[in-house]
């Protein structure tokens, strides 16, 4: 008599690989985040640039502020070294995915996460998240050391004037947003020196650029370049008054960002890593 084999149903869903969740792969890319040195050190140079140009900036305006000689309002500068810092998000954002690329390590991440959208969602948290807290301690510590050099001249901002709290934590909505549409090109480009390159170029040469053009073309293209809609966020007041207002602008960024992701989530579901 011979024995019968049991056999699955053809139907059966296979079993879901263990750690694949969302959790998991975050957990994976906040060590993958931080056990590369280019992540501290580009926090670190955040911090120094950011809060540190600031810093000196108000220092040699103060009196100048003071005495009404500049003709600029004083809540442009508080946040002023952001200008130079939002360099290293957009560093950081390419690196997340490029430098996997480069050693070939996406290969065994997407081995162990097979869902390519959770491996996705997991480094946009991880990475919007550090850039966020990164982001709002930067201007926070600007804040600081500027407004030390405003107060002595009796032109201060306290946090309870009018756009300085909702700078320093715009500073960190800002970061983020950057980080994020530097990944997102980093997905679509797969080069690190193209990534940066094509959203440096964007945020501060097409930026400027467009407002060249004539009439109310270059008017509207000004105030919907990505980093002067989202760039406005981060400033209790504006060098150009023409931008659009803080959170309508930040609503104009988050959408471009939201669109360039959509963009290279596509891209990475359907190509070969």
């Amino acid at each position: 008599m011979t024995a019968v084999t049991p056999t699955a149903p053809r139907h059966a869903v296979p079993a879901t690989p263990a750690g694949t969740g969302l959790g998991r792969a975050g957990h994976a890319e906040w060590l993958k985040l931080w056990s590369v040195r280019s992540t501290g050190w580009s926090v670190a140079a955040m911090v120094a640039l950011g809060a540190g140009l600031t810093t000196l900036v108000c220092a040699l305006v103060a009196r100048d502020l003071a005495a009404g000689e500049t003709g600029e309002p004083v809540g442009a500068f508080i946040t002023w070294g952001l200008l130079f810092a939002q360099v290293t998000a957009v560093v950081l954002g390419a690196l997340t995915v490029t430098a996997e690329y480069g050693t070939g390590m996406i290969r065994a991440t997407l081995a162990a996460t097979p869902r390519r959208g959770t491996v996705l969602a997991a480094k946009a948290l991880v990475l919007s998240g550090t850039l966020f807290v990164a982001g709002v301690v930067t201007a926070v510590l600007g804040w600081l050391g500027g407004n030390a050099f405003l107060s002595a001249e009796g032109i201060g901002l306290s946090l309870g004037d009018d756009g300085v709290l909702r700078a320093l934590f715009g500073s960190g909505l800002y970061m983020a947003g950057l980080g994020l549409l530097a990944m997102a090109a980093g997905l679509l480009l797969r080069s690190t020196a193209a990534a940066v390159s094509v959203v440096l170029a964007l945020v501060f040469l097409v930026g400027n650029l467009v407002m060249l053009l004539p009439g109310a073309l270059g008017e509207w293209l000004t105030k919907l370049m990505p980093g002067n809609a989202g760039s406005r966020i981060a400033m209790p007041e504006s060098f150009n008054p023409l931008l659009l207002e803080p959170w309508t602008g930040f609503a104009v960024f988050a959408a471009e960002v939201a669109v360039v992701l959509g963009l290279a989530a596509v891209a990475f579901a359907r190509r070969d890593a």
